[in-house]
């Protein structure tokens, strides 16, 4: 599944770049308070500090705004752990940091990925199968971590457990973000981190 392309007008890309990443962060906040459908294009534009002239020169619809919003999330989670979780070395030390990372990650993207599991359900036909792609990768990127470990002979599991184990890693850190306004009342970010990956590892050695 290629990228979809946005069209623009402007041909500078370091331009298009900088534009767009404003737009993005102005989108961000009036989707979370306001809701995909109920903010305008005009709304948008304000919010990213330019006119609505202007926004029309780097996309089309509003829906490419939403577009935008759900790739770049997902490229800076990828690009904020690929390093980390590359350089892993198959142990349970190295899964249980990459695992850290991830869910600090989550803590400080919680309005962008709020908005993006909350509002992607508007993404139309040919962009949603690309942005869910984008969160297989994200759970592959795990999957490659704990097979490492299996490899190394740290843990003992099928194909099946990697991939579920993958995923629950994946959810953990997301439910930071969409139950934090109740979670923080009881647990800091590192006590959650603690929490959920002690739970994890008790599971996967059978308590």
């Amino acid at each position: 599944m290629n990228k979809r392309e946005v069209h623009a007008s402007v041909k500078d890309e370091r331009l298009v770049i900088k534009r767009r990443n404003q737009m993005i962060k102005g989108a961000v906040s009036l989707f979370k308070e306001k809701g995909f459908h109920r903010t305008t294009t005009r709304e948008i534009a304000k919010a990213s500090g330019f006119s609505i002239g202007t926004l029309y020169e780097y996309i089309r619809t509003k829906e490419d705004v939403l577009y935008l919003v759900c790739d770049s999330i997902y490229d800076q989670v990828r690009d904020r752990l690929q390093k980390d979780l590359d350089q892993t070395e198959g142990t349970l030390e190295s899964l249980k940091l990459g695992i850290a990372n991830y869910f600090k990650v989550m803590d400080e993207m919680q309005d962008e990925v709020l908005v993006m599991y909350q509002e992607a359900k508007s993404l139309s036909k040919d962009a949603l199968p690309y942005v869910l792609k984008k969160e297989f990768e994200m759970v592959s990127m795990f999957e490659d971590v704990i097979r490492r470990c299996v490899e190394n002979g740290e843990l003992a599991l099928t194909d099946k457990q990697v991939e579920f184990i993958a995923h629950s890693i994946v959810v953990q850190g997301q439910m930071w973000g969409f139950r934090r306004w109740a979670l923080q009342k009881v647990y800091s970010l590192d006590e959650y981190i603690e929490l959920q990956t002690e739970l994890l590892f008790n599971g996967i050695r059978g308590g």
